[in-house]
């Protein structure tokens, strides 16, 4: 039987390096996620490959109203390979390209 019960996933501390609750991410999407389904992904209960997508656009989405248009230019997609460590091609070494521009929306600035 595989393992269902993954541990804390990177998206956890994402969405916390962000500022982003489950609430922002569940009233941004529009693929009906519940506050539950957020807090599964967080908390690592294994999910499918759709499943991960859509919290994966709903992340991305979150993001992205918080970005002025000159910040949106710059900013990396996350996939779900970034956000889930049981996702095909997921890198434990992976290096966040939004580092600066996360900093600079955590900081209540308008420059990236």
């Amino acid at each position: 039987m595989e393992e269902r019960d993954l541990g804390t996933q990177p998206l956890d501390a994402m969405m916390t390096a962000w500022g982003m609750s489950n609430n922002e991410v569940v009233a941004v999407s529009t693929e009906q996620l519940t506050h539950k389904q957020i807090q599964r992904a967080r908390n690592g209960r294994r999910l499918s490959l759709k499943m991960m997508q859509k919290v994966n656009r709903a992340f991305n989405v979150t993001i992205w109203f918080k970005l002025s248009d000159v910040q949106k230019e710059t900013y990396f997609e996350y996939m779900h390979k970034h956000l889930f460590n049981y996702a095909k091609g997921y890198d434990a070494d992976f290096a966040d390209p939004n580092e600066a521009l996360r900093k600079v929306i955590a900081a209540g600035s308008e420059e990236a």
